[in-house]
């Protein structure tokens, strides 16, 4: 007699672990997180290609290509962003995992910007501190409010603090002014100040979405204790 013949437990539980597997592939390369993992695969060409925009190191030419394929790159990465969530919606394709990664491979490409402009001395070590300490305690507080039951859904300030801070960052990765035609007009915009000043003006909204954040996690938790409290039938 065969295993699986003998103890049909054990037949249930591989299949039900093959099929666990086969469901983690697909959603592993289906598209929206295919759209994420190719988000998180450029981050180290976007750090190599901030690290040759140094024009003492590597020449004024030289470092203005790296420096112009680094922020086409990264804005090619924001825009990834907005996709994947859009078709995993559309396609009826969220996943754990997506919801897990995507967040995370955003993360990752910003501090690898953030830190590299600080490097470059592109951008004020406080600012980046007070953005990535923001990014961190959020993502804290989401783990915990997941593991609580409670709901953090993205607010208007925390929408338009991600659309700025990728826009401006953008902006800062460019850093040269450049001559650029607008069609109904020409200028040499000094990409780095109009970053640096997006990235400002998002710091403004980063910091009003972590007071919707937190608001909505106190009200979440204090509602749970109360609900608890309703439902203990004290002591006998």
């Amino acid at each position: 007699m065969s295993p699986s013949q003998t103890d049909p437990a054990a037949s249930r539980n591989a299949r039900a672990k093959a099929k666990q597997r086969s469901a983690l592939r697909e959603e592993l390369f289906n598209l929206p997180n295919s759209l994420t993992m190719g988000r998180v695969a450029i981050i180290p060409v976007v750090f190599w290609l901030m690290d040759r925009s140094d024009a003492l190191a590597y020449g004024p030419w030289d470092a203005r290509w790296a420096a112009f394929w680094a922020a086409l790159l990264f804005f090619g990465a924001s825009v990834t962003d907005f996709l994947d969530g859009w078709l995993a919606r559309k396609l009826d394709l969220q996943s754990m995992f997506g919801r897990f990664m995507d967040p995370l491979a955003d993360k990752l490409l910003v501090m690898v910007a953030l830190l590299q402009l600080v490097r470059l001395d592109r951008a004020p070590a406080w600012l980046v501190a007070l953005l990535l300490s923001r990014e961190i305690g959020i993502t804290g507080l989401r783990a915990i409010a997941t593991e609580a039951g409670i709901h953090l859904a993205s607010d208007r300030f925390g929408k338009w603090k991600t659309a700025l801070q990728m826009c401006g960052l953008g902006g800062m990765l460019i850093h040269f002014p450049l001559h650029t035609d607008f069609g109904v007009f020409d200028a040499v915009i000094d990409y780095h100040r109009v970053g640096l000043a997006l990235v400002l003006t998002s710091m403004v909204f980063s910091l009003l979405s972590a007071g919707g954040y937190m608001g909505t996690f106190l009200r979440g938790a204090l509602g749970l204790k109360a609900q608890a409290r309703s439902s203990d039938p004290g002591p006998e």
